[in-house]
């Protein structure tokens, strides 16, 4: 039997026939309007990111994809280009084309969702990246010929030329197939250069890790999941809500507060206008400072120490 791997305190993302049928009854009825989406900025720069190996930047893709220049290295996070997820298109293009990216150096995978790890995807990527991925993931990418492929459980840490990656816990679950559900983990990545620490927090509903997550590291930038919440009875235990990631985001002692996995793909019943709403709202009534959340356009990128460029 493989092993299967769980949430802190054994939390559990199961669900009864009833619940799932009670959830797809109440889809069909929220009917919510998708024409009106999350702003768009086609980057202007190309040609200076893939050019940069010195200054520290993040560029947006869309949905939990990143690029991530540290140290003179290009980092992906769970990249995604895919068209369709399952029956549905994708709602906004991402914010740079597969064929624009620098050759990539690292990329890091949260789990096995197909929102979050895409073959079709990984073989367009130029370069020669390692991929490091949760632990039980290993024998699918050898599978599909990938053998660069570094496995990490919770807290474990490497060092990749100038930069620590710390694989950290999150609350979530994976399914590739009806038959190796949670068969791999799932987690965030710290990135840590000499300079700064960015953490991408991957998917997760809120928990008790991100005070922990908060105590090991000095962040000074998160990469925080607001979307696919809706209803919350049912997606609770897997999908953080704005109001939640405010709260993760205080309990870690972040910097920055960067909201993602929103507006790309339809995986609930919010939408990304609505979410967004829903982070600005709360972020005003806690009377937070307004440098301290950056809401990137699809396609933005931020120099570090600098305003945003497109």
């Amino acid at each position: 039997m493989p092993k299967r791997y769980e949430n802190l305190n054994g939390i559990k993302n199961k669900k009864t026939i009833i619940q799932i049928y009670k959830r797809r009854r109440e889809r069909r009825k929220n009917v919510k309007d998708l024409t009106i989406q999350i702003p768009h900025a086609r980057n202007k720069r190309i040609k200076e990111l893939q050019e940069n190996r010195e200054r520290t930047t993040y560029t947006w893709i869309g949905h939990s994809t990143f690029l991530i220049q540290m140290n003179g290295l290009n980092i992906l996070t769970d990249p995604v280009w895919g068209k369709r997820m399952g029956f549905d298109k994708r709602l906004t293009e991402p914010g740079m084309r597969i064929g624009e990216l620098p050759e990539v150096d690292i990329v890091a995978i949260s789990h096995g969702h197909y929102d979050h790890l895409e073959f079709s995807s990984l073989r367009k990527l130029k370069g020669n990246p390692a991929y490091y991925v949760p632990v039980g993931l290993k024998p699918l990418f050898e599978k599909k010929g990938y053998h660069k492929v570094i496995e990490a459980n919770w807290w474990e840490a490497f060092q990749h030329d100038t930069i620590q990656l710390h694989f950290v816990p999150a609350q979530h679950w994976t399914r590739r197939s009806p038959f190796d559900i949670n068969t791999s983990h799932w987690g965030g990545w710290v990135f840590q250069s000499n300079k700064e620490t960015f953490y991408f927090v991957g998917d997760t509903g809120y928990f008790k890790g991100f005070r922990e997550i908060g105590k090991r590291f000095a962040i000074d930038v998160v990469f925080m999941p607001i979307g696919a919440y809706e209803p919350e009875w049912f997606m609770k235990v897997a999908h953080i809500n704005p109001e939640d990631a405010i709260k993760a985001f205080l309990e870690l002692k972040a910097g920055i507060f960067v909201p993602m996995h929103y507006g790309a793909y339809r995986l609930a019943d919010d939408t990304g206008p609505e979410a967004l709403d829903r982070l600005y709202k709360e972020w005003r009534r806690l009377g937070l400072p307004a440098e301290k959340l950056k809401v990137l356009k699809i396609g933005e990128t931020v120099i570090s120490g600098q305003k945003s460029l497109v």
